[in-house]
This record gives C-alpha cells, sequence and structure tokens, in this order.
C-alpha cells in the first residue's frame, strides 16, 4: 500500500511539474507573440513584408517630343522587359533561363551578378526588349523560376520619318556612376546622350511608380497588396515642343544624303531653329533601344565620315566670302569705307605681294564688291581697319555676331569657333611671327579663322532682323502631366554698333548677289525674294568647301539659313541650291524646281569652280 501511496504522489508531481512547463511555455510564447505584434513591431513587420510582400518599380514612359505644327517626331513603343529580385532567383536557374532566351548562360550570368551587386532585394531590369516568342517561352516556364517578373516597358518610336539624329539626340544605359548617384536611375534605365534628349533629360525621364504585389514561397506574384491601394502611379515624362518644322527637317536630310557638311535653319527674330542637319548622320532607330554594337562600333570607328560628330554646331571652317557681308558692316561703322566708296579691281591687291581676287572686276563700290564677291575689295577694307583701328576693334565687333563664342544652343557640343585676334596669332604662330598677310586674309573670310553653320547662320539672321543677336533654341516649350506649360525664354541682344543705314547697304548687296551674282541660277525664284552671299572655303586636302548664307523674305524675313558642303567646290552649285530649296519649302509649302532637287540629289563635286 505504502509504495502504492509513493507512485501516486509521484505521479501528481510529475503532472505538476509538466503543468508547470507547459504553463510556463505558453507564458514565454504569448510574451514573444505580444513582443513581435506590439513590441517589436516596427522592426518585424518590414522582414515579414519581405517575405509576402515584393514592391516593383513601374517604370515611367518617356516624354514625347513635338515639332512647332504640334506632329509628334518622337514617342514611345512598348516593348517587353525582364526583371530578377536576386533574392528570390536560384543561380542553378540561369541555364534553363539563358536556353528558353536563347543566350549564353554566362551573359545571364553576368547580369545576375550586376543585379545582384545593384540590389540583393530590390528588382533590377535583366533583360530588356524581349522577343515576344522569347517572352512567351519564359512566361510558360515562370513556376521554375522564381524571382523572375516582367513588364511591359517602351524604347523611343520615330512616327514621322525624321531621323534628326544630332538634333533629337539618341539613348543609351547609365553607367553604374549615374544609378548610384542618382535615386531616379536604376540599373538598366536609359538616358539621353546627345541633342534635346540629352538636355531635358530631367523633364523627360518622368518618374518611376511603385507596385505592392503578394508573392508566394516561389516568389511569384499572386494578387496585389490591399488591393493597390499603397501602389504608385509612374508620372509620364514631359512634353517637348520643339521649334522644328518636321517637313523641312526631311527635306534637309533627303537633301545632304550622300554629302559631308551640315546646315542650320532658323527664325531670325526669335533664333528657333527650323531644322539642323549634320552629314553623314547616324541611324537613331538603331540606338532607340537595346544597343546594337556591331553598329555601334561602326558609327566609332569611322574615323573619316565622323557621324556622331555634330558639325552643325562644332565644326571650325573658314566661312569664306560669306563672311564679307559682317566685314561690310564693320568697315561702315568704322568709316573706312561709305556707301559710295571705290575700290579698283585689276585682279587683286598688292601688299608685298598680289593677294589674288577671282576675276577682274574694275570699279567697285560696297554693293558691287558684295554681289561680284570682290576680294579686292575686301582685303583693302581689312588693310585699312587693322592699320586705322587694330585687329582687337575688329575681333570684338565681329565677337558680338555669336562668332569666336558660344551662342549657347540648347543641345550639346557646341563650339566657340576660331576668331582671331592678337594673342591667337600669337599662340599659334609665335610672337612676332605674323603680320599683315595673315590679318587682310581674314577680310575674305580665309587664313585662320573658322566657324560653324550655326554661327554663320546667326551672322544672317542679326543682318535679317535689322541688328539683334538671337539665342539659337530648339525647344519652345515644356508641358508637364497636368498640362501646365512653360514656355522657354531665348536672350535677344541689340547689337549696338550696328546702324540701320548700313544693314540696308549690306543687304542690297546680298540681294543684288541673288540676283545678279553668281548664285543666281539655283537660288533666284519668281515666288520668293532671297537675300544671300555664297562661299568657298580653301581646303588643302581636297576640293574646296562650298559655303551659303542667305534669308527670306527679303523685306520681312522669317527664314535665315547656313549650308556647308564639305569638298563640294564652288558655293553656288554645292551650298545655294539646298539652302534655297529650304527657303522655298518652308515659305510656300512646296517645291516648284524639281530640277534643282534632283540635281542636288545626285551633286557631284566639281574641282574647276572659280573660288567665290
Amino acid at each position: 500500500m505504502a509504495t502504492s501511496h509513493q507512485q501516486t504522489q509521484h505521479l501528481k508531481t510529475s503532472i505538476r511539474i509538466l503543468q508547470i512547463v507547459v504553463a510556463t511555455m505558453m507564458v514565454g510564447l504569448l510574451f514573444r507573440a505580444i513582443q513581435l505584434q506590439v513590441l517589436d513591431y516596427d522592426e518585424y513587420v518590414p522582414v515579414s513584408q519581405q517575405n509576402s510582400l515584393r514592391q516593383e518599380p513601374i517604370t515611367a514612359a518617356r516624354g514625347t517630343i513635338m515639332d512647332r505644327n504640334l506632329t509628334v517626331i518622337v514617342e514611345n513603343t512598348p516593348v517587353y522587359s525582364l526583371y530578377v529580385t536576386p533574392s528570390d532567383f536560384k543561380p542553378e536557374n540561369a541555364e534553363l533561363l539563358a536556353g528558353l532566351l536563347d543566350v549564353t548562360v554566362e551573359e545571364v550570368r553576368t547580369r545576375l551578378a550586376k543585379a545582384r551587386a545593384y540590389s540583393w532585394h530590390r528588382p533590377s531590369r535583366l533583360f530588356d526588349e524581349v522577343e515576344f516568342e522569347d517572352f512567351s517561352r519564359v512566361e510558360e516556364n515562370i513556376w521554375q523560376l522564381p524571382g523572375l517578373s516582367h513588364q511591359i516597358e517602351s524604347k523611343r518610336f520615330y512616327p514621322s520619318g525624321v531621323n534628326g539624329s544630332h538634333v533629337l539626340g539618341y539613348l543609351s544605359e547609365v553607367t553604374e556612376r549615374e544609378y548610384r548617384s542618382d535615386a531616379g536611375y536604376r540599373l538598366g534605365d536609359k538616358a539621353g546622350r546627345s541633342g534635346v534628349e540629352f538636355t531635358y533629360e530631367r523633364y523627360l525621364r518622368g518618374k518611376t511608380g511603385q507596385e505592392y504585389k503578394i508573392v508566394n514561397a516561389y516568389g511569384q506574384g499572386i494578387g496585389p497588396f490591399e488591393n493597390g491601394e499603397r501602389d504608385v502611379e509612374p508620372i509620364k515624362g514631359q512634353t517637348i515642343f520643339t521649334s522644328i518644322d518636321a517637313r523641312l527637317q526631311l527635306l534637309a536630310e533627303e537633301l545632304m544624303k550622300g554629302k559631308s557638311g551640315s546646315l542650320v535653319a532658323m527664325d531670325p527674330r526669335s533664333g528657333e531653329i527650323l531644322a539642323l542637319v549634320s552629314a553623314p548622320d547616324f541611324d537613331i532607330t538603331r540606338l532607340s533601344g537595346k544597343l546594337d554594337r556591331p553598329y555601334w562600333r561602326t558609327l566609332n570607328t569611322d574615323g573619316q565620315g565622323r557621324p556622331l560628330f555634330n558639325r552643325a554646331v562644332t565644326t571650325r571652317q573658314p566661312p569664306g566670302s560669306t563672311f564679307k557681308p559682317l566685314m561690310g558692316l564693320i568697315g561702315l561703322r568704322l568709316g573706312v569705307v561709305s556707301e559710295n566708296t571705290r575700290v579698283f579691281c585689276s585682279g587683286g591687291y598688292f601688299l608685298g605681294r598680289l593677294y589674288r581676287c577671282t576675276e577682274r572686276h574694275g570699279s567697285q563700290n560696297l554693293e558691287d564688291a558684295i554681289k561680284n564677291s570682290c576680294n579686292t575689295y575686301f582685303y583693302s577694307m581689312m588693310h585699312q581697319i587693322v592699320r586705322q583701328h587694330g585687329l582687337e576693334v575688329w575681333h570684338d565687333m565681329a565677337k558680338q555676331f555669336g562668332l569666336g563664342r558660344l551662342n549657347y544652343i540648347d543641345i550639346p557640343s557646341e563650339d566657340t569657333g576660331i576668331l582671331p585676334d592678337s594673342l591667337y596669332f600669337d599662340r599659334a604662330f609665335g610672337v612676332r611671327k605674323w603680320g599683315i598677310g595673315d590679318m587682310i586674309n581674314l577680310g575674305i573670310g580665309q587664313g585662320a579663322m573658322g566657324f560653324s553653320p550655326l554661327q554663320m547662320a546667326g551672322v544672317a539672321s542679326i543682318i535679317a532682323n535689322g541688328g539683334n543677336w538671337v539665342q539659337p533654341h530648339v525647344v519652345r516649350a515644356i508641358e508637364d502631366a497636368n498640362g501646365v506649360r512653360s514656355d522657354m525664354a531665348a536672350r535677344i541682344t541689340k547689337i549696338d554698333w550696328l546702324r540701320d543705314e548700313d544693314l540696308a547697304i549690306v543687304k542690297k548687296g546680298m540681294r543684288r548677289a541673288v540676283l545678279e551674282g553668281a548664285g543666281r541660277f539655283y537660288v533666284n525664284i519668281p515666288s520668293v525674294e532671297i537675300a544671300g552671299k555664297t562661299g568657298t572655303a580653301q581646303n588643302p586636302h581636297g576640293f574646296d568647301h562650298g559655303w551659303y548664307i542667305g534669308f527670306a523674305p527679303y523685306e520681312s524675313p522669317t527664314i535665315a539659313v547656313a549650308v556647308i558642303i564639305e569638298n563640294g567646290g564652288f558655293g553656288s552649285i554645292s551650298a545655294a541650291p539646298i539652302a534655297s530649296l529650304l527657303i522655298e519649302q518652308y515659305l510656300t509649302g512646296g517645291l516648284s524646281r524639281p530640277h534643282v532637287k534632283n540635281m542636288m540629289l545626285n551633286f557631284v563635286p566639281r574641282s574647276s569652280e572659280v573660288r567665290r
């Protein structure tokens, strides 16, 4: 009996101990639950959500670019992109994914390594512009690829047919430095690298949205979180309204095909760029999305054509006789010539040696000299300027026309050009190793000077608009997602030394150059009164470069043009016809001279022309 009683007591004790242990465990679990749910809520809820939620970025559509007539010239077209969350993706699945996309395993692993380096837990773009067939295969096997997701994104599309490679610009993938330093970028995003796309990148790129998804143990989305109430919609990039005339730009691109050179057409009243072409150019559609590496290598290794080089704003070429109208204005203002000053041209100007003219023009006043492009007259003028006033005065007056300095156009790569003063000559030739011959050569736009078509279009604009320097610009306005429009204001500066009576004399000379001079055959048209000046710049490496500057209508100009055809020979047959076709198209809405257009489409330079 005693033994039985002892066993009963022992059992009761064991049960009590077990009850105490269970009770203690329950209290511990309850306390832990309280700690997790209440005390440590802020710490553990984000961790819990990482296991059940995925925060995925939603790429914003890039802003649209329009022309001056509201024609869409750049918009977006949808493409498929694959994203990976490295913490959920199993490395052994790289081979499966490579097979589905028909790429090498090494490429998948390399991209995965970049994604891990970017963020272990945040989705990163793994492949963009995935072909629909490849994308479909991936979606069919997505259950085997935890951590992989997709988005429908976009790439640039050019519905108007305008190429505009040097004015619109292209995109490329952001660098590691860019996405590390700017929270607005993610791995695989693209940014503008040239043209409007570069300058207005912060307006065009938009703002990325966020989407919260409930995911399963495989990292696959199974539904929205809280019915999408916490999602943040992306904000589309802003709309850019440019001053480009799409029809004019298309014609300019067509006329410049197969040539080396550039052109700029602008409104002389406002500085708005109507068309801008640098040739040879590149196919902007091949750089609009996934990088075409062989094509990119070709563009970067073409040392002769240099298609990535924007000749329209960067080139430095002597302007030849297109500089003579500006010379006339300087000479008149300084009083070294007047409207009636005559210089006799017997075939050149003698100053220690003979500086040749294009022919024997006889007695010339300033109008005659501009019309006939008489070198003798302008050699004489430059000689008098440097003798009576010095090179620095000439330099400072010409600089106010936007030469030898930046004009601050709103696309990158603009160059200052070369407008020499005494310091430049000292650096270039050595102190006291240059002289009057180097200086008077400047009077005919030759020698140690070099400008771009942008700068020479600016010269033509100043003469056309009555003496105002206007800041050239491509963008007229920007409109945000709410429809709020901001107009872009350009600077306009009156050149105070210019006089109306001097401008009238020079403009008459330029009008006579069209009516009676070398450019009359392809520039003079009944429907539009054009004023202009041909030019030919000496080129020691081949045919001379052909130049033309002009504006119209003569009495109230609304377009100014500068064209250079490298190795084109005489400006009146290489550059002038192109300028006249652009002016006619812009002012009349069409072309009345198909033979001139056909001639320029099939243009072949000639070396035997007289230099003017």
